[in-house]
Order: C-alpha cells, then structure tokens, then sequence
C-alpha cells in the first residue's frame, strides 16, 4: 500500500484475524489472487446491471425522435415532465444506498432490478403521458436502490486503492450504454416493424433488466468472506482485508449501521463539498444523453442520423472514465484530474453556447462528454477513499447523491424547445456549472491537504513520545486512525 492507515496501539508485535491471517502482512501472492478473482466474478455483473439501469432511464430521449410523442399524444412541456419526474423519486429514494449493509445484496440487488425491468418494458404499452408518468416513476425508486449504492457495495470488496479504477470501469457503463443506446435506437428506428418503433426500443431495451434480475438473485455474491468462487485460504485473506480496512468490529459488513459515524460524517465538510461537485456536474450530465439527439438534429441531421452521431462522443467518454480513474488511484491526486476534467467539459459546452459552425459545435460535444462522465467517475470513489467505515462511506454516498441528484431537476429543464436550435442558455448555464466544479474540486483538495498536514504534525508529536518511553506504534487497521491520510 502506498500508505497505511492505522490505529495507534501500543505494546503489541501484531494482530491476526481468528483463523490465523496476518493482517499487517497479508501474502501478496494470494492477494492478487482474490482481487483477480473478485474482478472476473463480480465487476461483470456490476457493470451489466447499471448499462442495464442507465440504458433504460436514458432512453425516453431516443423514444422521442423515434415518434414517441405522437403516440402518446404528448406535448412539449409534458416530456419535460417525463425526464424531471425520474430524479424526483430518484433523490428521495437515495438513501437507500445504505440497505446494501443492511440486507443481503444478492436479494437487496434481485428486488431492485425486478421492479426497474418491469417498469421499463411496460413503458411500451403505455397509451398516454400519465401512463408514462407512473412507469417513470417506479422506475426511478428501483434505480434508486441500485446504482448510487453499487460504490458502497464495491468497498465491501476492495481495498481505498483499490475503489477508483473499480468504479471507473463500473461508472463508465453510463457512456456505454448511451452509445451503445444511441446505436441500437440507430437501428430499430431506420427499420419498419408493425409495432411502432419507440414501443419496440422500450421493449428491447427492457425485458433484459428482468432476465438479469434472476442472475444476480444466484450470482451476487454477499461478501468476499461468503463468495464460492473463493477457496478457503483466500477466504481468510479477504476477511484480513476487511479487518484491515475497516476494523475488527466492522469486518463482519451486513447488519446494522452505527449512528454515531452517520452523525459524523454528516457534519464532514468533505462529503458536503463533493455532494455540491456532484451537483454540479449532474446538471450537464443527466441533460445530454436527453437531449443530444434533438441538438444534432437541430444542427441540421435527420433524426436517424442523429441517432447514430450521438454514439463517438460516448465512446470516447467510457475510454476516458477508465483511464482517468487509474491514473487517479496511481497519482493519489483524483482532485488534480477532476479539475482538468471538468475544465474540458466546461470548455466544450462554451463552444456549442457560442459558436455557429456545426464542425466546432459537434467538436464541443466530444469535449462536453469527455469531461462529464469521468469528473463524476472519480467524485464518487474520492467519497470512498476518505472515509474510514463502512457507515461513514454509506452515509456519504447516500448525501452524495441526496444532493447531486438535484442537480438533474435543474439540467432537464435548461433545453425548452423555444430556445432551438442553438440552446445558447442551457449551454451557458452547463459550462458555468462544470468551471464551477473545477473550483469545488480545488477547494475540496486545498483541504485536504490541510489535514493531511496537521495528521502528520499530530503523529510526529505521538511517535516522540513513544520513543521517549521505548515503546512502539503497530499497523492496526486501515482506517481513519493512527497513519491515515486523505487522497489528494
């Protein structure tokens, strides 16, 4: 580990878990090994279910230009209505982040994604707006329930150098799966089935989520400590890495929540600084995928064309959320790249606001994706890497996405159809949020900073007079205690 976060003990030579795992100096080899294994049984899944999630809250968009409108006889401001309804639920439901510890994940996950499939394929039988209302909204609790706690799930499994690139790869599922939707709507909509070709997109697009309902229900594993895919011996070095991580009281991850750490993280000034970033970033983020295809059919395209323009931006944003988030976890520097990130994304919303050539506005768009989509890539795992127990990772996620998930009210609202073709406010509005984001991320870094420093002056003081007494400090637990230090 490039650093280690402890406990100050005295006295002691070294601790073990119960069955014999040393947990300060646990086999590399066989770690390896259990994170290898981890990563092919358990990311796959993962990031399956939120292409899933993501693909069926983001198509209403496709829908639209593939005629939606006509066949539920619905207006301008009504769809609107049908992108802001979801983040309604969506925020008021976010605290279910935390029912990942307190229930079993595998059936946690199963109800979750049941109810979503469910809803998003009986978005094709609906007949009016209301209808589409209610399916939206059921879809937005169950979604609630999964993605925004999938972070939390993976610090269950990986150690706080380990989280980044691992919710990289997951979160970059949200870029694939608007490009991989934008192609697929591509290709339904230049077909001629008998069922109109929105119906057709909801149903494609839908009955997947509840085929992989039941694979998650027998394939999720619980814990690394309960996954068969693990032998015995690897078994005993996960559970000295979750001692390791977060104490030997906190190893055993489901049960209850401790109150105490809710009520301090909630006054953390960390997780209410990257709930205002995430906020930021979410009202350009949850505005594009809604809206690109009608901006690049305004740009002067036909709707099929716009279909099939709206995917390379995304390619290139799922390429980056992966790549960023290592070199995040390598540097220990996520603040420095969600600046630079969302200073790409701020600068490519300025050039569609004011610029008049297709060329540079379909540009802008590359830029605008290639910074939104990794900027909330490494502010999610930046909640997890500074934060030492489970419950405070919880309850940080959960205020993470409690506030960030305003943020969509607002993005879904900044494209009315009276400011076409060039939506110079909204765009405007998006940059502004994204600069503002890069001054968040500063401002957040400068503090942490701060503490790293006064941790350091606090630990000098402790160890001179442990010297003085001939005693010694000993690795405990990486957790928020003797050794810890923020991740820049």
């Amino acid at each position: 580990m490039a650093e280690i976060e402890a406990k100050h003990d005295i006295g002691h030579d070294e601790e073990t878990v119960p069955d014999g795992y040393n947990i300060t100096n646990i086999d590399p080899v066989i770690q390896k090994r259990v994170v290898r294994k981890l990563d092919w049984n358990l990311m796959p899944l993962v990031v399956a279910l939120y292409l899933m999630s993501f693909l069926d809250r983001s198509n209403i968009g496709n829908a639209q230009t593939a005629g939606m409108s006509t066949g539920i006889h619905e207006s301008g401001p009504q769809f609107v209505w049908l992108s802001t309804i979801f983040y309604i639920p969506y925020i008021l439901f976010e605290w279910m982040a935390l029912m990942w510890k307190v229930m079993p994940p595998h059936i946690w996950a199963f109800s979750c994604v049941l109810v979503w499939g469910i809803a998003a394929t009986l978005q094709a039988a609906t007949f009016n707006w209301q209808e589409m209302m209610v399916c939206r909204f059921f879809l937005a609790v169950a979604e609630a329930g999964y993605g925004p706690g999938i972070p939390y799930l993976l610090s269950f499994f990986y150690m706080r150098d380990e989280i980044g690139r691992r919710c990289g790869i997951f979160l970059s599922a949200a870029p694939f799966a608007t490009c991989f939707a934008s192609a697929l709507a591509y290709g339904i909509t230049s077909g001629h089935s008998k069922l109109a070709n929105w119906r057709l997109l909801f149903l494609v697009e839908g009955i997947p989520s509840i085929i992989l309902a039941f694979v998650v229900f027998f394939f999720l594993p619980d814990s690394p400590e309960k996954s068969r895919f693990l032998t015995q011996e690897e078994k005993g070095v996960a559970k000295a890495r979750a001692i390791r991580q977060v104490g030997e009281e906190g190893s055993t991850r489901l049960g209850g929540i401790s109150f105490k750490d809710a009520g301090v993280a909630l006054m953390d000034p960390k997780n209410w600084l990257t709930a205002l970033m995430y906020f930021s970033c979410n009202v350009s983020f949850s505005s594009l995928p809604v809206f690109l295809p009608t901006i690049i059919t305004q740009m002067g395209f036909t709707s099929i064309h716009a279909q099939g323009l709206s995917a390379p931006p995304y390619f290139l944003s799922f390429l980056l959320c992966i790549v960023t988030t290592w070199i995040a976890d390598r540097t220990r520097q996520r603040g420095l790249v969600i600046i630079t990130l969302s200073c790409i994304g701020g600068t490519g919303y300025l050039l569609l606001a004011v610029c008049e050539s297709v060329g540079v506005r379909y540009f802008g768009i590359y830029l605008a994706a290639a910074g939104i989509f990794p900027a909330i890539a490494n502010i999610l795992p930046w909640v997890l890497n500074n934060q030492g127990s489970d419950t405070k990772r919880g309850v940080g996620i959960a205020l993470l996405q409690m506030v960030g998930q305003c943020g969509p009210i607002l993005g879904t609202r900044l494209y009315p159809a009276t400011q076409g073709p060039r939506y110079v406010a909204g765009m405007a509005v998006c940059a502004a949020f994204m600069y503002f984001n890069a001054i968040l991320a500063l401002v957040l870094r400068t503090y942490l900073v701060w503490q790293n420093k006064k941790a350091s002056e606090r630990e000098s003081e402790v160890a001179a007079v442990a010297e003085d007494n001939g005693k010694h400090q000993v690795v405990a637990v990486e957790n928020e205690g003797y050794g810890f230090r923020n991740i820049l």
